[in-house]
């Protein structure tokens, strides 16, 4: 087994890293204190990103990106997951799922995205219906060859910055055997069609600077032509693109957890109390032993799961464990690294405090650990029958 990384890899984990230290690190108790990130600073890092030829590098060369596989782009999310996410949205990578646009919606939407001309967002998430996708009640009927929109989405990531918004939205009916099942089609929604609002969501203890926005859909009329993918086929292409979204998560965790962790190891070593440092305490040194060996575990895990993909091996199963642990990984990480600082580790002289609140949203979003652990043991049961 070849735990090595290429040298390519190592070029592009130095670079990432040494971007985040140098241009994102001195921005981030201003946008912690503001709690938002003024738009032309965030132009001007993605304008950054651009330079050093990254923006985009989670999508294929032939339409402009880096073509980084699952297994490299795992290594970038690691190193964004150090800074704070409300500035590390500006890297700039789109959403794989608009590899699924057709010809016409190539040049107006992905294409864009990629140079950094546009910013996208995904909606999913209702407030009726969370894990529950197939509880949404935003829905579109079909009006002569147009589709008309109403509902609200809630919880949208980053719609403040986004020029359009890919919507997932309930479109039909159809019997099954457990009983009726909303069939769900995904929409591309131009920040400025009529009908279509996008407001500011609600004040987070998590990421703060990074928005949550509440999108209103009044008689919303689009035309056929901005469906993604087919009508009714929602799902499909959501499962299709947008598995890695998981392994994201995961990887921004142990980012976060080094980070936090390359903070306590030399403060243990220095900091005296009773005539010697506190790390030749065991109440200390095991906590920084469990530290590492859980921040390594959940790496490992996820980059494992990044392997499978690029190998084309099924991965969901690895993908949810991942996520799992490496999100409660860092709940558990950040919570230790205070009690090692005892009461200056809640102070804002330190970053300590804001990883432990981002922390707590990590569980949550992109499938709850409830979630995760459903898809684990249905993968599980289900050669047994169960």
């Amino acid at each position: 087994m070849d735990f090595a990384l290429t040298e390519e890899q190592e070029m592009i984990v130095d670079t990432v890293r040494s971007f985040v230290e140098t241009e994102l690190y001195p921005l981030e108790n201003e946008v912690e204190r503001q709690g938002f990130v003024p738009h032309d600073l965030g132009l001007e890092i993605a304008r950054k990103v651009r330079d050093i030829g990254f923006f985009g590098c989670n999508m294929p060369q032939e339409i402009g990106g880096a073509g980084l596989d699952h297994l490299t782009m795992t290594l970038v999310e690691r190193e964004l997951g150090r800074a704070s996410l409300a500035l590390t949205v500006f890297f700039g990578r789109p959403s794989g799922i608009l590899m699924g646009c057709n010809a016409e919606q190539r040049e107006r939407y992905l294409l864009p995205a990629v140079r950094g001309d546009k910013f996208d967002a995904l909606a999913m998430t209702e407030p009726a219906a969370g894990s529950d996708l197939r509880g949404m009640k935003c829905a579109a009927r079909q009006d002569g060859d147009d589709w008309v929109i109403n509902g609200t989405k809630h919880f949208i990531s980053h719609a403040d910055i986004a020029d359009f918004v890919i919507v997932f939205v309930a479109t039909g009916e159809e019997e099954t055997a457990k009983g009726p099942k909303k069939l769900i089609t995904c929409f591309i929604v131009d920040r400025d069609t009529p009908g279509f609002t996008i407001r500011e969501g609600y004040s987070s203890v998590s990421h703060r600077g990074y928005k949550n926005c509440i999108l209103d859909f009044d008689d919303c009329r689009l035309p056929a032509a901005q469906i993604l993918g087919e009508v009714h086929k929602g799902f499909e292409l959501a499962n299709e693109w947008l598995t890695g979204t998981r392994l994201t998560v995961a990887a921004t965790c142990v980012g976060r957890a080094r980070r936090v962790f390359d903070l306590c190891v030399p403060y243990a070593a220095e900091r005296q109390q009773f005539g010697r440092p506190i790390g030749a305490n065991q109440g200390v040194s095991f906590k920084l032993a469990d530290m590492i060996t859980e921040i390594d575990a959940a790496e490992y895990l996820a980059l494992a799961a990044a392997w499978r993909l690029d190998q084309k091996l099924p991965a969901t199963r690895e993908i949810a464990s991942a996520k799992l642990y490496a999100s409660e990984m860092l709940a558990r990480v950040t919570d230790e690294a205070i009690q090692i600082y005892g009461g200056m580790g809640l102070m804002d002289d330190l970053p300590l405090a804001r990883f432990w609140r981002d922390a707590r949203v990590e569980r949550i979003w992109d499938g709850t650990s409830e979630i995760q652990r459903h898809i684990i043991s249905r993968d599980l049961l289900r050669p047994f029958g169960g």
